[in-house]
């Protein structure tokens, strides 16, 4: 007869698994990750959406960021693609590589924050994996979405003369960012302590839009995440369709704190437009639903701004000035090679 292991006979990782990660395990296909795999039953009618993405300390986030937060943001990416998806979150796997010195004033908050987000958006922890690295943190998340059937909203169904718009506000996370990498850069741009903290924020932790969905599935004919930057994942998005966008600058929405850096140093445009780490969602849709999407959105309480049209042409993205002249950029879309 088989019996439960005393504590004495857990191994560390066992130990380990069972204070932080096995009370964010509520599935019953988890197992309460006793078993070194999970199984669930998909939706009826539902194709499975499968994405994976993670997180390197010293990449993603700075090493003192505060646990519960880099947990969150570690999640929120990954919904964020499911939401540009029209994907309904089913549940996510999570593997960890920790370095030695890391140990339960770590855990202890980033297990909290993420059973936090797990909860809110109903996206429980399936299983995983925990190691020893001599490296920095790591965060590995697969996460698992469920769509109707033949229903996923990919990057390939842009048609020319439909109307691109976002979600939100763009390029306060890569602002963010310029003002954690160096102290100075709030005060050269004369940003208030609300404005800094704002931007601060957004970086930290993303907003996913997964309460539009029902949205996006009803209007849009193409859609993606925005995450390396507007300008290179629009023209990402016009390649997989074969057609070309044109978007005016002087309509992409900013919030009052980039607004204001900008009013400052007008060369932050091109930073808000390729810096990346936005996690809005931007989507084609034919003319005549634009107000009806964004009335669906609003209900919703997301922010939608129409910022161009999508072309005839073969993958280019071309944003304008406000007098139409063709803004070129040295670097176009974040990526890591």
């Amino acid at each position: 007869m088989s019996k439960a292991p005393l504590a004495a006979d857990l191994s560390g990782e066992e130990r380990l698994i069972a204070r932080y990660f096995r009370p964010l395990a509520k599935h019953p296909g988890a197992f309460g990750l006793v078993d070194d795999a999970a199984a669930i039953v998909p939706p009826a009618g539902c194709d499975l959406v499968l994405k994976t993405d993670g997180l390197i300390g010293g990449v993603h986030f700075f090493p003192d960021d505060p646990a519960d937060t880099v947990a969150k943001k570690a999640l929120r990416v990954n919904l964020s693609d499911l939401a540009a998806k029209g994907a309904r979150p089913i549940g996510f796997l999570l593997a960890l590589a920790l370095p030695q010195e890391i140990g339960p004033t770590w855990l202890e908050p980033f297990a909290r924050g993420l059973g936090e987000d797990a909860e809110f958006f109903e996206f429980p922890l399936l299983g995983g994996d925990t190691d020893r690295t001599p490296g920095p943190i790591t965060i590995s998340i697969a996460a698992l979405g469920a769509v109707l059937h033949g229903r996923m909203i990919r990057r390939s169904g842009a048609r020319p003369g439909d109307r691109v718009v976002v979600t939100g506000t763009i390029g306060d996370a890569a602002l963010g960012l310029l003002v954690r990498r160096d102290q100075t850069t709030a005060k050269r741009l004369n940003l208030t302590g609300a404005h800094e903290e704002y931007l601060k924020g957004r970086y930290l932790v993303p907003q996913p839009r997964n309460a539009i969905i029902e949205a996006l599935h009803a209007h849009a004919t193409a859609a993606m995440d925005v995450s390396d930057g507007l300008v290179g994942d629009l023209a990402k998005l016009c390649r997989a369709s074969g057609v070309a966008a044109e978007i005016n600058v002087e309509s992409v929405p900013l919030s009052e704190a980039a607004r204001a850096a900008c009013a400052d140093e007008p060369a932050l445009v091109e930073t808000i437009l390729t810096g990346g780490d936005d996690y809005e969602v931007i989507a084609t849709l034919p003319a005549g639903e634009v107000e009806a999407f964004r009335r669906a959105a609003s209900a919703a309480h997301v922010a939608v701004t129409e910022i161009g049209k999508v072309v005839a042409g073969e993958g280019a993205a071309r944003f304008f000035d406000r007098k139409h002249k063709l803004l070129r950029f040295a670097r176009p879309s974040f990526s890591h090679f």
